[in-house]
C-alpha cells in the first residue's frame, strides 16, 4: 500500500469467550420404580403392590434448535507506526467499536503491519519517501485481544515490512496474548465454540503468505482445514486500492506492479474446496458482496483503524464490521453489516450516518447482479431474494 498523499491523522478484553464449551452432564434419578428384593441380611416389610397407569397419548418433544455460532470480520488495521507518531491514548484506537468486536463468538481481523522492535526495514531504504513500512510496539497486540479479537491474519503486504524477524516477533506478540494467527504458508487457526470447530485460513499474493494466486495450494489448504473443522472461514488480502477501487472487476487486478489476484475466481476455488465463507481486505474501501452456492463472499469491509497511517478522507473513511451466523454443519444462516467509520487521525467509531450499508448494497447489485448479497436498511445481510 503506498503512503497516502495526505497522511490522515487514523480497548479491552482477553478473548476468553472462544474456549472449548463445557459439557454439562446431569444424571436423572428414576422416580416411582417398584422396590427391588431386600438386600441379604436386611428386613423390609412388603408394602402394597405398585400401581400401574395406562399410557395416554404423549406430545412429541419439540425439535432441538440447531446450535449456531457467530463469526465477525473487520478490515485492515494498522494501529499506528512509530515513524509517524504513536497515539497518546492507545486504548482510544478501538474503544468505541469494542462492543461490536466482542459480540461474535469468533472475531477475525487483518493486522496490516508489524508489532516489532526490529529497527530497520528490509523493504524501505533509509530516508526513502516513496516506501511505506509500518511498525507498532509489540505491546499493541494487547489492544486487539482486549477489544475482542480471537484471530488475526498476517497475510498482507505489510506484515513483512521488517523482514522475517519482524514477522516472527509480530506473531509471537499476538499469540502471547492468547489470540491465534493465520495467513502464513500452511497455517490454519482453529477455535472451538460450544463443540463447533471453526477454522480460519488467510491468503495473500506474497511469498511469506499462503498463496492467493495458486489455485492448487488454495484447494489443498482449504480442504485440509475442512477435514478438521465444521466451519471454514477463508480470509484474504487482495485487489487494487483506494477510492477508485470500489468495484470488483472480472479477472485479475494489478496494483503497484503486483498481481493482486483474480478475486472472483479465488473465492470460487475456496468455496469449492469447502469454505463456508470468503471474507476480504486490502482495497482500503468497502466493496460489494455476493452469495455463491448459499455461502457469502464479502470482498472488502474497508479499514478498521489506521492512526496517521491510513487515509480517512472521503470514501476511505466508510468502513464496516461484518457478523455472520452459521449452524454446526457449516451452513450460513444470515448476518448483519455494522457500519463504522475512520475519523482523523485514524480512530475507529460506529457510523451514525450508516453510509456503509447503502454503499455495500449498491456495489453488490452493480457488480454481481443475480448473485448479489441482499442488504437491508438495518444492515441485515443475506442471500439474494
Amino acid at each position: 500500500m503506498p503512503a497516502p498523499a495526505t497522511p490522515m491523522l487514523a480497548g479491552v478484553r482477553w478473548p476468553g469467550r472462544t474456549v472449548l464449551a463445557a459439557v454439562l452432564l446431569a444424571a436423572a434419578a428414576c422416580v416411582g420404580d417398584p422396590p427391588g428384593p431386600p438386600a441379604p441380611g436386611s428386613t423390609r416389610t412388603a408394602g402394597p403392590p405398585p400401581t400401574t397407569r395406562a399410557a395416554g397419548p404423549t406430545s412429541p418433544a419439540p425439535p432441538q434448535r440447531p446450535e449456531t455460532v457467530t463469526v465477525g470480520w473487520s478490515g485492515d488495521a494498522v494501529p499506528a507506526s512509530v515513524d509517524r507518531g504513536l497515539p497518546p491514548d492507545p486504548g482510544r484506537l478501538l474503544r468505541d467499536v469494542t462492543a461490536l468486536l466482542r459480540r461474535p463468538d469468533v472475531m477475525i481481523g487483518n493486522l496490516e503491519g508489524t508489532l516489532t522492535r526490529v529497527p530497520t526495514s528490509t523493504k524501505c531504504a533509509p530516508g526513502a519517501d516513496d516506501c511505506v513500512a509500518f511498525r507498532s510496539p509489540p505491546e499493541y497486540a494487547r489492544l486487539f485481544a482486549d477489544a475482542g479479537f480471537d484471530v488475526l491474519s498476517l497475510a498482507n503486504n505489510h506484515s513483512h515490512d521488517f523482514g522475517d524477524a519482524g514477522l516472527a516477533e509480530t506473531r509471537r506478540a499476538v499469540e502471547a496474548t492468547g489470540l491465534a494467527t493465520t495467513g502464513l504458508p500452511g497455517q490454519v487457526a482453529v477455535r472451538t465454540v460450544r463443540g463447533i470447530r471453526i477454522a480460519v485460513v488467510g491468503f495473500a499474493p506474497y511469498g511469506w503468505a499462503a498463496p492467493l494466486n495458486d489455485p492448487a495450494a488454495v484447494r489443498a489448504l482449504v480442504a485440509r482445514a475442512r477435514a478438521d473443522a465444521d466451519i471454514v472461514v477463508v480470509v484474504f488480502h487482495g485487489g487494487a486500492e483506494g477510492a477508485g477501487a470500489l468495484h470488483v472487476p472480472p479477472g485479475r487486478e494489478i496494483a503497484f506492479g503486483e498481481d493482486r489476484g483474480d478475486l472472483r475466481a479465488f473465492a470460487r476455488t475456496a468455496l469449492a474446496a469447502g469454505a463456508s465463507a470468503v471474507l476480504g481486505a486490502g482495497p482500503h474501501v468497502v466493496r460489494g458482496a455476493e452469495v455463491v452456492g448459499r455461502r457469502p463472499v464479502a470482498y472488502s469491509v474497508g479499514n478498521l483503524v489506521g492512526y496517521r497511517t491510513l487515509s480517512s478522507a472521503g470514501v476511505t473513511g466508510t468502513t464496516a464490521v461484518l457478523h455472520l451466523t452459521f449452524t454446526a454443519d457449516g451452513s450460513w444462516s444470515g448476518g448483519r453489516l455494522h457500519p463504522t467509520r475512520q475519523v482523523p487521525p485514524g480512530y475507529a467509531e460506529p457510523d451514525p450516518e450508516r453510509r456503509a450499508v447503502e454503499l455495500v448494497g449498491r456495489l453488490s447489485r452493480e457488480d454481481f447482479g443475480p448473485t448479489a448479497a441482499r442488504l437491508g436498511p438495518d444492515g441485515r445481510f443475506g442471500p439474494a431474494a
